[in-house]
């Protein structure tokens, strides 16, 4: 479901003056490291409480929104699109994978009806202080060194998933600096056939343009998140047939609406 009907026009020229930019970086370097430890360390006192996920979701889902407004980062979404989120069940989300700033923005987009997680590698997880703040929010951690344990665990988590909760792949596996979307792996769709979920593209613009890789600061800017309709998987095709149809469709709308920007 695109929706371009509450797109602004002057979308990349959207700008925060540097002086106010300034400041905001500064507020970010001198207390965003202790705000991060605060959350990291919520679930160490509050894990037990009843309601704990949900309540640390929305802390979760704030901090990415207060994250983008630091970096003078707007996030656009139509109102049909954010709707269609918000009644959104038994998916998985698949989306493009631009820049850093990507997983966050689709975090302050969201609306507080709709749950995700995200898929991570299992690295990112080593530390203990952060092991027990990604397992409290429903991180979902991918052993990449088997991909047969990987799927298995991917499937296993979303079987055990609420259905408004969904899980978040980036097809692409990493960041991709080409001027169109990169090839797709097929792990979203092996785990789409396996739990009968149906797929959620989403396709995010100008992240790349804002933050390209080996910059630390964003440019301030805007970014825009397009969520399509519903992919279904074919159970009577194989699933490259899918990865390339879903791929195709995400292509679709990401080179018409970059052409645009």
């Amino acid at each position: 479901m695109t929706d371009t009907s509450n797109r602004s026009s002057g979308q990349a020229e959207f700008s925060t003056p540097a002086l106010i930019r300034i400041v905001k970086w500064t507020g970010l370097v001198l207390f965003g490291p202790f705000y991060f430890l605060f959350i990291a360390f919520i679930p160490v006192l509050c894990q037990s409480r009843r309601g704990f996920r949900g309540w640390y979701w929305r802390t979760i889902k704030r901090a990415c929104s207060r994250l983008m407004w630091l970096l003078s980062t707007r996030v656009e979404m139509g109102a049909a699109a954010r709707d269609a989120l918000r009644h959104d069940e038994n998916s998985i989300i698949v989306i493009n994978h631009r820049s850093h700033l990507d997983g966050f923005a689709l975090m302050d987009a969201l609306p507080d009806e709709k749950w995700i997680t995200f898929g991570a590698k299992k690295e990112l997880c080593d530390a203990a202080l952060l092991r027990r703040g990604f397992k409290s929010a429903g991180l979902v951690e991918i052993d990449r060194k088997s991909g047969k344990l990987a799927l298995e665990t991917l499937s296993d988590a979303v079987k055990a998933m609420p259905a408004r909760r969904s899980l978040v792949l980036f097809p692409e596996g990493t960041r991709v600096g080409t001027e169109t979307l990169g090839e797709f792996k097929a792990g979203a769709v092996l785990v789409a056939r396996e739990t009968g979920r149906v797929i959620r593209p989403i396709v995010i613009l100008n992240s790349d343009r804002l933050l390209p890789g080996g910059k630390r600061l964003p440019k301030s800017g805007s970014i825009r998140i397009e969520v399509l309709e519903p992919f279904l998987c074919d159970p009577n095709g194989s699933a490259d047939a899918d990865v390339a149809r879903l791929r195709s469709a995400m292509i679709e709308v990401f080179e018409g609406r970059q052409q645009a920007i």
